[in-house]
């Protein structure tokens, strides 16, 4: 788990493109809902620099794998214009079935 800071940024702004700051714009939830309805660009309302995907979370792991296995994974990643590591996440991904 992803430990957090103790400090946190300030209330109110979001991060552009550029790395800089700017004000995100104060709406209620009730006008933040009409403004989607009506397809606004909501990307100024959003503070972006604390959005996630949940479910998302990484977990480094160490896998060793026979050099005959590891040498045909990359003939097929190649084949299919993957890297190595997208490769094995895509088989992993086909092949567990999810709940």
């Amino acid at each position: 788990m992803k430990k957090r800071s103790a400090s946190s940024p300030p209330a109110g702004r979001a991060r552009t493109k550029e790395g800089s700051t700017s004000e995100a714009k104060a709406v209620t939830a009730e006008e933040f809902d009409i403004l989607h309805d009506a397809g606004v660009d909501l990307t100024p309302y959003v503070d972006l620099s604390q959005a996630r995907r949940p479910g998302r979370d990484v977990q480094r792991v160490n896998v060793d794998f026979p050099v005959d296995l590891l040498r045909a994974i990359d003939r097929e990643a190649r084949r299919i214009g993957v890297t190595r590591q997208a490769f094995i996440k895509l088989r992993l991904s086909d092949t567990l079935i999810r709940p």
